[in-house]
């Protein structure tokens, strides 16, 4: 084994290639952390002096941003999705933070997952440094698992936001407000976190109410029409659910 697979020294510095939410976000709480930042820095760049680099760019970015980096120092990228074979011709490491970062508000890292993945030991101790630094929980995600990964993040999330869009819309043809929903959104996820998905469940389907459902389903046709085929795959993954058919 090479020196360099046995050994990682606390980082002291970092650079940062991307100027988008993320990288300004990473920068300015690294920077926080007492880590020597450069960056946010533009695409393109090819920092010099720093102990690792991290490429906060879009996916399709992110092997033309390695490419214009000279090979030394460890490189690393925030793609959920992506491989460290992205990465090709550098010491490699990946540390996608299991969040969102909004536009308008300022990210808290502290407590979030984070995937990590290194090339080398010492590549995936600095992936790992970097998230403890941030105070999240770092876990191991292989490559060929990080499709999955990323797609259970999206449904957790983006796909949420989708349901709770539709939800919205449909309220309002009852005249309640989104925020009166708020709390019941709020309870279930709690609810989901405690227990699992199936000892979580509540509502018409767990409970076999099946006069309920075709009310919910007529007034779905009449009301938001364009919501019934979402609303009714959403009924039978959730009927699934309820009969513990979902492992």
């Amino acid at each position: 084994m090479r020196e360099l697979d046995r050994i990682h020294t606390p980082l002291a510095s970092c650079a940062i290639v991307g100027a988008g939410r993320l990288g300004t976000a990473l920068s300015a709480a690294l920077r926080a952390t007492g880590l020597e930042i450069d960056g946010p820095l533009g695409r393109g760049a090819d920092p010099d002096g720093a102990d690792a680099v991290l490429l906060c760019v879009p996916d399709a970015q992110i092997a033309a941003a390695a490419a214009a980096i000279t090979p030394g120092v460890p490189v690393g990228h925030c793609s959920g999705a992506t491989g460290l074979d992205a990465l090709a011709g550098h010491e490699a490491f990946g540390l996608h933070p299991l969040m969102t970062v909004p536009a308008h508000a300022e990210p808290v890292f502290r407590g979030a997952g984070a995937a990590v993945a290194g090339s080398t030991p010492r590549a995936l101790a600095m992936a790992r440094e970097l998230a403890a630094r941030l105070g999240m929980r770092a876990t191991t995600v292989a490559d060929e698992d990080r499709a999955a990964y990323h797609a259970a993040a999206s449904i957790a999330a983006n796909f949420l936001v989708t349901l709770e869009g539709g939800a919205e819309r449909l309220a309002g043809t009852a005249g309640v407000e989104r925020e009166l929903l708020a709390p019941l959104v709020r309870a279930a996820v709690e609810s989901w976190v405690r227990l699992g998905a199936e000892a979580a469940l509540t509502g018409p389907i767990a409970r076999g109410d099946e006069v309920t459902i075709e009310r919910q389903r007529a007034a779905v046709a009449e009301r938001t029409p364009d919501l019934l085929p979402m609303y009714e795959a959403m009924v039978e993954a959730t009927r699934a659910l309820a009969a513990g058919a979902v492992r």
